[in-house]
């Protein structure tokens, strides 16, 4: 991807460098029997790249975004905590735009995500309750946006989770005689919507 983006560069394509920020609405996966859920939000700010390809309307956008999520997780024994995650996520999309005249075009954008883990990566509030987050994740985003004067864009975006995002543990006592571990997978997905200005 780097070369191309290079070659595309001696190819007359154009080069903008921005900031990109924006909201995220986490939707966390968890077996309900394990955890419940509430309250998930975050944002995310970073720096932001775009090339514009020779192909009319065809370029690639390229990131390293700062990114906060939490939620509220309560297990069965009605012990709850603020979970929070911490990652610099690099996506990489694949954007076409549709002009709507000079002043504004239409922003169709897919591409992969990879985040890394910058933050605590295990939350333990009783000693049978256990979320541990894993060091990196990897997501495809597919979203919409429009481009005002060719400096300012505005997106929606999802951001799929490919992969499990932590392992969710809680003991639970069966028949107040033995205790089992109960274990899950989490998901995180979001819905983001940003703010991306162009120099």
């Amino acid at each position: 991807m780097t070369v191309a983006l290079f070659t595309a560069t001696t190819a007359s394509a154009q080069v903008k460098f921005g900031v990109k920020g924006g909201l995220n609405v986490t939707d966390m996966h968890l077996n309900d029997e394990v955890f419940d859920k509430s309250n998930q939000a975050g944002w995310y700010i970073g720096p932001t790249i775009k090339v514009s390809l020779p192909v009319t309307g065809l370029g690639v956008d390229i990131a390293a975004l700062y990114d906060y999520r939490s939620a509220k997780v309560t297990d069965p024994s009605n012990e709850e905590v603020k979970v929070k995650q911490q990652s610099i996520n690099v996506p990489v999309n694949l954007r076409y735009g549709i002009g709507l005249g000079s002043l504004a075009s239409i922003i169709f954008h897919a591409g992969p995500q990879i985040g890394f883990n910058v933050g605590d990566k295990n939350f333990k509030w009783t000693d049978t309750s256990n979320y541990a987050l894993k060091k990196s994740n990897f997501s495809f985003n597919v979203g919409l946006g429009v481009s005002v004067a060719k400096h300012l864009e505005v997106t929606g975006n999802y951001n799929i989770a490919c992969g499990k995002t932590a392992d969710a543990t809680v003991q639970k006592t069966v028949h107040n005689v033995a205790g089992t571990a109960v274990k899950s997978h989490s998901r995180n997905n979001s819905w983001q919507i940003g703010l991306a200005y162009y120099f």
